[in-house]
């Protein structure tokens, strides 16, 4: 069975080409990653409970 590990979806590629982009993917996965942030992304959830909320919203308010 020969299956190759990449394959070209559109256009041709020479065999240097497909070797020089597998050189950059595996660097790029044996590169270690530099130190995580000590806060990532919101402290509050992006969404909202309903059954929390107030009861009534002015039809032209955005919020």
């Amino acid at each position: 069975m020969n299956v190759p590990d990449i394959r070209v979806e559109k256009g041709h590629a020479d065999p240097e080409e497909v070797a020089a982009i597998t050189a950059i993917l595996l660097a790029r996965a044996a590169a270690r990653p530099s130190e995580a942030p000590a806060h990532r992304g919101r402290a509050k959830a992006g969404w909202r409970r309903l059954e929390r909320e107030g009861g009534f919203r002015a039809p032209h308010s955005w919020r």
